[in-house]
């Protein structure tokens, strides 16, 4: 069995796209002439957003408010328990719109029993990340499982360069009630069934050849956040507003 070495820090930039399905044939052709298949490179991801009990973290993100911080709860199975390995991932954009991400890995339960609780196991063992988190569960009074979010993935990265990643989401849903694990996969559709989210995530400038295949199928990156449109998405549904994906 392959084994692979867990990464816990990342540096890196990310851009985002909504592609309809229609181009989704052609775009994945001309990826191929770069691109290979990721080693793991179709999985179910699995995605539990810990917020205030208001929401006040990803309101500060969507104003671009304070340290705009996401904390989650990531698994690559589609019907995770208690007793699944997670990961727990602390993610933050800096003032150049680089992405940075923490992560720890552990069972569920122990990343739940510390995000909330704030019982440490030996297993969280980033002090980095658990002084970040220390500090949010402080100034929000707490921090709790707030939304549910799953999708599909294939993932590819660069022939040249494996740092050069990109990511096919698609049967995205989402739901803020019954965010528990192990509640099973359902949910309302987070974008118009016939789109799919590209994710570029390059370590430096994106290559020559990837920003000719954008232009080519004129796709343009556009500023869009999982949890900050499901967030919307749920606030809308409560107020009877139908909520339009947005991508400001």
């Amino acid at each position: 069995m392959k084994t692979k070495d867990l990464q816990t820090k990342f540096k890196r930039i990310e851009t985002k796209y909504l592609v309809h399905k229609d181009v989704l044939a052609k775009l994945e052709e001309d990826l191929k002439m770069h691109l290979i298949p990721d080693d793991y490179p179709t999985s179910t991801i699995t995605n539990i957003y810990f917020d205030s009990s208001n929401f006040r973290m990803i309101q500060d993100a969507i104003a671009h408010k304070n340290d705009r911080k996401k904390i989650r709860m990531r698994f690559y199975n589609s019907q995770p328990s208690l007793d699944s390995q997670a990961f727990l991932e602390i993610k933050q954009k800096d003032a150049q719109g680089v992405g940075h991400k923490f992560r720890v890995t552990a069972s569920a339960e122990t990343i739940l029993d510390y995000v909330q609780y704030g019982i440490r196991s030996p297993e969280i063992s980033d002090d980095a990340l658990s002084e970040q988190l220390d500090k949010l569960r402080l100034r929000h009074s707490g921090i709790f499982p707030m939304m549910y979010i799953y999708y599909d993935r294939f993932s590819m990265k660069g022939i040249d360069d494996p740092q050069v990643r990109v990511t096919i989401d698609h049967n995205l849903i989402y739901r803020d009630e019954a965010v528990t694990v192990g509640a099973g996969k359902y949910g309302h559709p987070l974008v118009d069934k016939d789109y799919v989210i590209m994710e570029i995530k390059v370590p430096g400038t994106c290559p020559d050849w990837l920003t000719a295949i954008l232009d080519k199928h004129q796709l343009v990156n556009q500023s869009f956040s999982k949890y900050g449109n499901a967030y919307l998405k749920s606030q809308a549904a409560k107020k009877g507003i139908l909520q339009e994906v947005s991508f400001a």
